[in-house]
């Protein structure tokens, strides 16, 4: 484990998974860092990379930074619940790989944290600029702030897999740890359904309008916009189900 800062308080931090991202995480690393400020930090969980990636991670040189490497593979969403865990910051901004921050992301979904728990911005691909085709209808998807109140609808629409709801397009306050950590043990897939779903249940979401997110589309992107089969379509239906249900027993007890 590279040590980052020794300081107690930390504004933001940024929670990066990275597993085998040679091609691209260098510059994901700049668009991160240019948005960083001297009171933030960039927590790195590589999840038993097995090309040049720690390497690139051990050789950065930035106060910064704090880089964890995995006894094993967890998968990737086991290494964000890692890099949650180990973040010191009051705000917690989730990242990809092999996405690019545009300009003020760090800053539009602080802002949307000032009174919400849970904030998610759009996400465009890369290349064209264009919103992600939503996989129901031929239209742009995307999400509207106007939206952020319907928390109802929103399980719903999570439930149905219709709303864009991206990881790397999500920030949340620390105090929300205490509903999505740990995360439960058999999420597998998703961790940002289940962060969307703790937001939802809580009634506490803000949804943006701005791009948050320039995603970079490529064969081995951890999710995808490929139709599955039937069998993972229904299990991740039930899954989702066991998730609402979980995020109200955790609300209840928090309460």
């Amino acid at each position: 484990m590279k040590q980052g800062r020794s300081v107690s308080s930390v504004r933001v931090s940024v929670c990066m998974a990275t597993y085998n991202g040679v091609p691209y995480l260098t510059e994901q690393l700049d668009s991160i860092l240019s948005q960083l400020s001297a009171a933030d930090e960039l927590v790195v969980v590589d999840d038993g990379s097995t090309d040049g990636t720690r390497a690139i991670l051990d050789a950065l040189d930035d106060p910064r930074i704090t880089v964890h490497h995995t006894d094993r593979n967890l998968g990737y969403v086991g290494a964000f619940g890692r890099a949650l865990t180990a973040a010191r910051g009051e705000y917690l901004v989730l990242s990809d790989q092999d996405d690019i921050w545009p300009a003020g992301r760090v800053d539009a979904l602080v802002s949307a944290l000032q009174d919400a728990e849970v904030a998610v911005g759009n996400v465009v691909d890369l290349e064209h600029r264009r919103p992600l085709p939503s996989p129901v209808r031929r239209r742009p998807w995307r999400l509207s702030s106007a939206a952020s109140g319907q928390h109802r609808r929103n399980l719903l629409r999570i439930w149905a897999g219709i709303i864009p709801y991206f990881g790397s397009a999500m920030a949340l306050r620390r105090s929300a740890l205490d509903r999505v950590l740990p995360f439960p043990a058999y999420l597998h897939e998703s961790h940002d359904l289940w962060i969307a779903t703790v937001g939802n249940v809580d009634r506490s979401i803000r949804h943006l309008d701005d791009v948050v997110t320039w995603r970079r589309l490529h064969d081995t992107n951890a999710s995808t916009s490929r139709p599955r089969a039937v069998g993972p379509v229904l299990r991740a239906r039930v899954m989702l189900l066991r998730l609402a249900l979980e995020a109200r027993r955790r609300r209840s007890r928090t309460q």
